[in-house]
């Protein structure tokens, strides 16, 4: 069956043409609807006051995506509280930890990331364990994230602050449409919620994620097209491939929903050969975090130097404050102190004393001789 008319359950990319989906467009000449099917509502702050979370309380925080990341600053507004310039984040990948710039001075030293994956999230909090987590999420009850945590023993608070609600679809008709392009659970009930008939309709449902499948078996849905697989890592290239008449490839599960199972590989259909492992990402990455690493010892260092220049211009500055001040007493001293008045030696004394009788005795014969002339 070719497909002419596709839904998307998603919004449209800000540049399509480049985009996934270009090829599509261009070459197959697909007609693409862009909808989301659910919004993401915010929790109200006297709603999350009775769960008795106190935000404060943390010393680290989990994002898994930046609506986690907008709610979370969100309720912390509301809320009226703030958080220590010493909290950590850990984001699951570094595009959603380069988001925090949004809502505080991005600091590397204190802003931790994963590769890819949530579960290279896990390895990254395995050297933190000490600290005490908060999980900002959605309602539901339990995902494959807060399984990964469980499972890695992690002891963390799930935080709701959001819930996922869906948006009314009956604006389409399915009729208009060869197929429609699902990504999550919650893109499959609102599906259902607008149309309960679906699965009666002679439509082709893609869906994205095994999490995704497990819901359109439950709803007894037909599975079409399936991703990702080893020859079609995108939802993009899945479609194409079909389009092309290509052999439909083994759904495989990504790195976290493995995780969520438990087990090493999680296959919907018949396993193909195992696929060589791929690993330039990994050296690219290994690559950037020695550069990083190396770009922060050097900042450190230079701190280091600074702090060793002031702290030794300070004490330079206090040692000549220490000689004026000394002087200055010095000076007090010599004004505050008298003259000392000259004492006659002991040995003169008699001398002097004779001297003064002489004194007196000529002194009536010097009266006589003035009376003589005058």
């Amino acid at each position: 069956m070719k497909i002419k008319k596709l839904l998307i359950s998603q919004p449209a990319p800000a540049d399509l043409e480049k985009s996934p989906y270009r090829n599509l467009i261009n070459k197959h000449k697909v007609d693409i609807t862009f909808f989301k099917f659910f919004e993401v509502v915010g929790i109200p702050a006297s709603e999350f006051r009775k769960t008795r979370i106190h935000i404060s309380e943390y010393t680290a925080i989990i994002f898994n995506s930046k609506n986690a990341i907008d709610h979370f600053f969100r309720m912390l507004k509301e809320l009226r509280e703030t958080i220590s310039e010493d909290m950590k984040f850990f984001c699951s990948t570094e595009a959603i930890a380069l988001y925090l710039q949004n809502y505080i001075q991005y600091r590397k030293r204190k802003v931790f990331f994963g590769n890819q994956y949530f579960s290279d999230l896990l390895e990254v909090m395995g050297k933190h364990r000490d600290e005490k987590f908060l999980f900002p999420c959605s309602d539901e009850k339990q995902t494959e994230y807060t399984k990964a945590l469980d499972k890695a023993k992690f002891k963390y608070t799930k935080a709701p602050m959001y819930t996922s609600a869906p948006k009314d679809l009956t604006k389409f008709k399915l009729e208009d449409f060869d197929a429609i392009a699902l990504f999550s659970p919650i893109g499959v009930r609102s599906l259902v919620k607008s149309f309960p008939n679906v699965k009666e309709r002679n439509i082709i449902i893609a869906a994205f994620g095994t999490s995704t499948h497990a819901s359109l078996k439950e709803q007894g849905i037909k599975l079409t097209i399936g991703a990702p697989t080893q020859t079609a890592p995108s939802m993009a290239m899945a479609i194409e491939n079909y389009i092309m008449g290509k052999e439909q490839g083994a759904v495989i599960a990504s790195k976290g929903e493995m995780m969520k199972h438990g087990v090493k590989n999680t296959i919907t259909t018949a396993a193909p050969k195992k696929a060589k492992p791929v690993i330039a990402n990994k050296e690219i990455y290994k690559q950037r975090m020695e550069e990083k690493k190396a770009q922060a010892a050097a900042r450190r260092a230079a701190r280091a130097a600074e702090k060793a220049r002031k702290e030794a211009e300070a004490a330079k500055k206090e040692k000549e404050a220490a000689k004026e001040a000394a002087k200055l007493a010095a000076k007090e001293v010599t004004k505050a102190t008298p003259k000392a008045t000259p004492k006659v030696a002991p040995k003169t004394a008699p001398k002097v004393a004779a001297k003064a009788a002489a004194t007196k005795r000529s002194a009536p014969a010097e009266k006589k001789t003035a009376k003589k002339k005058a």
